[in-house]
């Protein structure tokens, strides 16, 4: 007997947003299992603040909407969930920093992106954010990195800038959490560096209905390290929603 797509006939598409330097090849080994009838993917590329990405998605988005955010997707997904609560059917968060960024970043980040500049996107990414984004295991898993250095050249300098001041710019909206009663997942990697176990268990005691899970073989990038799992995961909160 066939199965019916999730969210068929369901008023709450499913929503994904892409992290720094990442596009719809994110998200795409997840889809191809989910099953989703009804699924937008975004990547953050038209806005140099949270809250400005987080009111452009809205005016565009339906009444209702599941949303999953990863990584820089995360933080914008809790600047949506600040402004339209009431809109979101259920939220996910994957490998995320919710704290608000520390002013001394704010250099650091910025002449990272003059690096790239200077250097190149492969080679930057290379050097400096690939050691850095997966499981320790995985630093020589040729079509991994392949997929990630593709998304960063389709990406471009341009957007690494922006992305780089929706970082610096964020807000800590963990307090809005705990009045938000909608299914929630959080997903994190337990090698993850960028996005560590203590960032989730900050998300975790702000929500306390959440489902958190750690990937005990992942890093920062679980929907391409562990796409079969993170599916599996996501298959069940939505099902959750429907309940």
């Amino acid at each position: 007997m066939k199965t019916a797509p999730l969210l068929e006939n369901h008023n709450a598409p499913l929503v994904l947003l892409s992290g720094t330097l990442c596009n719809d090849r994110l998200w795409q080994p997840v889809t191809e299992q989910l099953n989703v009838s009804h699924v937008r993917c975004y990547s953050l590329n038209n806005a140099d603040s949270a809250h400005a990405l987080a009111n452009e998605l809205l005016d565009v988005l339906p009444l209702r909407f599941c949303l999953a955010g990863f990584s820089l997707g995360g933080i914008v997904a809790l600047h949506m969930l600040a402004l339209a609560p009431e809109r979101i059917a259920k939220l996910a968060l994957l490998s995320v920093n919710p704290f608000r960024d520390a002013p001394d970043n704010a250099e650091r980040r910025r002449a990272a992106v003059r690096e790239a500049a200077n250097q190149g996107m492969t080679r930057w990414l290379t050097d400096t954010l690939w050691p850095r984004y997966v499981a320790p295991h995985r630093l020589n898993d040729t079509l991994l990195y392949r997929t990630v250095v593709q998304m960063a050249e389709e990406s471009g300098l341009e957007t690494l800038a922006r992305q780089t001041e929706v970082a610096i710019s964020r807000e800590d909206h963990r307090q809005l959490l705990a009045s938000f009663a909608a299914p929630t997942l959080i997903l994190n990697g337990a090698h993850d560096v960028i996005c560590t176990p203590q960032h989730h268990l900050a998300i975790a005691k702000a929500v306390p209905h959440a489902r958190w899970i750690t990937l005990p073989e992942c890093g920062h990038f679980l929907p391409l390290e562990a796409p079969q799992q993170v599916a599996n995961f996501m298959r069940n909160w939505i099902q959750e929603s429907q309940s």
